[in-house]
């Protein structure tokens, strides 16, 4: 099944913080934003969203402190 346009989207980011091994909160906002923008969260948008909620559980994404 192929991702929809906001799962791709969603996807680059994810990617994006996972090579970085940091997400910003700009970034954080930026996923919760495009994963609730078209009110539903599917299937394919969960499984990014969860691979990266477990990285930043196992330390191998971790937030950017705030300036």
């Amino acid at each position: 099944m192929a991702l929809s346009e906001s799962g791709e989207r969603l996807r680059k980011v994810i990617n994006k913080a996972i090579e970085d091994h940091i997400i910003t909160p700009e970034e954080y906002d930026e996923i919760i934003e495009i994963s609730m923008e078209d009110g539903h969260v599917d299937p394919q948008e969960r499984a990014l969203l969860s691979e990266l909620q477990q990285m930043i559980a196992h330390k191998e994404v971790k937030f950017a402190k705030k300036d």
